[in-house]
């Protein structure tokens, strides 16, 4: 193509002559629709476009003279707009908002009833529930808990923002580096919540004694929104219902039809156990993030279908944005994916340069607002996402250049992507360099593990969990001897976003990250979710849908390709080229792809957006011809009848998940610290139990559970230290570096092993190959503990260590 036409057809086209247009925000109109209104009529089709007579969404349409009916009329046209109802009165409107309000209900209902069967939480004493908090959620939990019991909260706020237990002897601020906004805002809720009540008189809790049985002593046990541990919870479980009313109304906007939105959720029921853990783990960051990536991808989806931009839907992106990177330090992955996809989407000429720039400028400025909200926490602005944005905002600066490139198309397309990759990557190492940041160079390594075969102190603890392992994997369940044989205790079985809970005769064990037991599943109990991932998806159906309507996408994509890359029309390409955001939406489902099979704890990502593109199934745009002859209620109620058959076995599985929490031998340990040490007395020991020490005996420690600072993971490579084969005098010269006084050790941790390799000594045996051989110091600690430490307490798991100072 010479430089000509390729000008010409590119920039300097003219415009066919278009009907007026209204607006399709639902955040902004020009006009409203009234009830009873004839639709308005569409405008006409472009010569050759095949199946576009059935298209909903995207077309623009005349506007209509405004209607009257107040706030409630204009929000119910906007929301027609939003969800694609074009012809749609009032009443299915509502009819839609119903519905995807029953589904947030059902939800809710699910994920509450789910949790308290697991735990029996509303029968639990505080410490228990706090116990129950293990890992990154206790400390989590632990400055909401600092928050609600401050005298006030502007007092809390300054004591997680100059945190002195956490790190010590480390003054650190939180906010900065733990992503506890939503900490911060749920512990103002529940104070004006609870001052308000106190105010009219309204009783907030009700609290009853509980026999324990077995020789243990009753326990006081709170149930209400007047408790700050239930408050919590509740507030997770009623955004994480709200999200699925936005997986409706997502699936209904997406596929122009309320069955699309229908088999959004029913999907999301019958893959619930793929879906999401927030029913097992509330605290986690994604339990509040993920809901607004739900919001986020709506909207983004929106903008793409637009054929007018207008400013309210910009700045609910960028809002959505800033609440989903706010509360989790893994949001910028999944944000660089999907500016990926974006990028890739307007490089094949499916959305045009200034809305992509448009998009482009938004992420730039929630950047820049997380930012500062974080208080300059530069890992934000070392990270690829920030590199990819700035990469792309000077490509599409420098379009004229690159049109200037007398090559193919094919060619242009190579070059441009060729140009985000490696400019990206050098980028990224560049800012990395300048500002002195490794915080998540981490990242990095776990990633090209998987690929080959290298392998650090920090990459082993990732990768023998089984949630940091490939999908394909069974989870691997090992542990030392059973510790209790006189009580079963209920416990949970992590792998990865899929948990069973069974009665366990023993105790929970950590390795790393990751949750390993010593268990079997109660009788009767089903488990076959010990298949591989991609046979359940298969066993509900959920994979060959999405696979026919990634099929027709493609052969769709295809098609437009091929028009281009033959025949070099590039001037008709606004016409061939609709639909862009179901070519979106299928390179995202491949970015979640590729995440989900290398880190399988990511099926957080994936499945639910399966979920969202089986709703496509639906779509006039892509199964019109087949609508024609079959009617699409046949089609879909069909493939539901079919898909409920596993799906309902799921969701009995779950349903029948019944046990109580119960951790005697970390109550004990919890129960001595309170009343046997000083307030000031620091520890150390591994991760999970640091986090319960910090939030239920407010003692100061030196390591937790947030692996994402590079200072941390070098104390935590110190602390571990004890499970390795150095010396005794070596291990007690550097903990009192860190001015220790008593290091909590776990046998397990001396001789669980998840699989080969992945022993603490043999982790060990990597970082340190000169002692490798030798007898792992727990092992001697465990049977002598003298004459540099001296043990101070002890049960059947847990071997408290005074640190003797020399």
């Amino acid at each position: 193509m010479v430089l000509q036409a390729r000008n010409k057809h590119r920039e300097a086209a003219p415009k066919p002559p278009q009907p007026p247009r209204a607006s399709q925000s639902p955040l902004r109109g020009a006009s409203d629709v009234g009830a009873g209104e004839p639709g308005p009529e569409r405008a006409p089709l472009s010569p050759g476009r095949k199946g576009a007579a059935g298209r909903k969404g995207p077309r623009a349409e005349p506007g209509a003279p405004p209607a009257g009916g107040g706030l409630g009329g204009r929000l119910a046209a906007r929301l027609r707009w939003a969800l694609g109802l074009r012809r749609a009165g009032r009443g299915r409107t509502w009819t839609t908002l119903l519905l995807a309000v029953f589904a947030a209900v059902l939800h809710w209902s699910h994920i509450t009833h789910l949790f308290e069967n697991d735990r029996h939480f509303s029968h639990l004493s505080t410490l228990e529930r706090e116990m129950a908090f293990r890992t990154e959620m206790g400390l989590y939990y632990s400055y909401f808990k600092t928050i609600v019991e401050a005298p006030s909260f502007l007092n809390g706020v300054w004591m997680i923002m100059n945190d002195k237990l956490t790190e010590y002897p480390l003054v650190i601020n939180t906010l900065k580096r733990f992503n506890l906004y939503p900490e911060v805002i749920l512990a103002s809720w529940y104070r004006i919540y609870t001052k308000i009540m106190d105010l009219i008189g309204i009783q907030t809790k009700i609290c009853w004694t509980v026999t324990r049985g077995e020789g243990l002593s009753p326990i006081e046990s709170c149930e209400g929104l007047g408790d700050p541990a239930c408050f919590y919870v509740a507030v997770i479980f009623i955004l994480n219902g709200l999200m699925m009313a936005l997986f409706f109304i997502y699936g209904t906007y997406l596929s122009g039809s309320r069955l699309g939105g229908l088999v959004t959720v029913l999907c999301f029921f019958f893959n619930h156990g793929e879906c999401t853990r927030v029913m097992w783990t509330p605290p986690l960051r994604e339990s509040f993030s993920y809901p607004f990536l739900v919001l986020q991808m709506l909207l983004v989806t929106h903008i793409l279908r637009a054929t007018k931009l207008y400013r309210g839907s910009l700045i609910a992106l960028c809002i959505s944005n800033v609440f989903f990177m706010l509360p989790w330090q893994f949001a910028q992955f999944v944000l660089l994916t999907q500016i990926a996809s974006l990028f890739a989407v307007y490089v094949v000429g499916y959305i045009d340069i200034c809305k992509l720039r448009k998009i482009i400028y938004i992420h730039m400025i929630s950047l820049a607002l997380c930012f500062v909200l974080m208080f300059g926490n530069s890992m934000l602005l070392t990270s690829y996402y920030a590199s990819s944005l700035v990469i792309i905002w000077g490509i599409l600066a420098m379009k004229p250049h690159f049109l200037k490139i007398n090559v193919s198309e094919l060619s242009l397309w190579v070059i441009q992507g060729c140009f985000w990759l490696f400019g990206t990557v050098i980028l990224k190492y560049l800012t990395s360099k300048i500002f002195g940041i490794a915080d998540d160079a981490h990242i990095g390594n776990l990633l090209t593990s998987k690929f080959f075969s290298y392998k650090d102190f920090d990459t082993l603890l990732y990768t023998c969990a089984a949630e940091f392992d490939f999908m394909e994997k069974e989870p691997s369940v090992q542990s030392s001897r059973p510790v209790d044989e006189r009580a079963p205790h209920r416990k949970l079985l992590s792998t990865g976003h899929l948990e069973l809970s069974v009665f366990c005769r023993g105790t929970v064990y950590s390795s790393g990250l990751s949750v390993f037991i010593y268990c079997v599943p109660a009788n009767g109990f089903d488990t076959q979710w010990l298949t591989k991932t991609p046979l359940r998806y298969t066993k509900t159906l959920l994979l060959p849908v999405v696979l026919v309507v990634f099929v027709a996408i493609v052969r769709k994509i295809i098609s437009d390709m091929w028009g281009v890359l033959a025949k070099q029309q590039t001037h008709v390409r606004k016409h061939q080229f609709d639909h862009g955001e179901l070519v979106y939406h299928a390179l995202q489902l491949l970015a979640y792809t590729a995440l989900g099979i290398l880190i399988m704890r990511l099926k957080l990502f994936l499945t639910p957006h399966m979920c969202v593109m089986a709703s496509l199934i639906c779509s006039r745009q892509l199964f019109g011809w087949l609508f024609c002859k079959v009617h699409p209620g046949a089609i879909v109620f069909a493939i539901l009848a079919a898909m409920s058959i596993q799906g309902s076995a799921n969701l009995q599985t779950q349903w029948n998940i019944v046990g109580e929490f119960s951790n005697l031998p970390q109550e004990e340990l919890i129960e001595w610290i309170k009343y046997s040490t000083k307030p000031d007395a620091v520890f150390a020991g591994a991760m999970p139990t640091m986090a319960s020490v910090k939030l239920s005996a407010l003692r100061p420690i030196v390591n937790h559970p947030h692996y994402e600072d590079a200072g941390l993971r070098a104390r935590t490579k110190i602390v571990y230290s004890m499970y390795s084969r150095k010396a005794a005098e070596e291990v007690k010269r550097e903990l009192i570096k860190l001015k220790v006084n008593y290091y909590i050790l776990e046998e397990s941790w001396c001789v669980r092993r998840s699989k080969p390799g992945c022993s603490m000594p043999e982790i060990w045996d990597v970082e340190d190959p000169a002692n490798a051989g030798k007898t792992p110091l727990c092992n001697l600690l465990v049977k002598d503990s003298k004459p540099h430490f001296t043990t101070v307490f002890q049960n059947s798991v847990y071997k408290v260590l005074e640190v003797v100072k020399e």
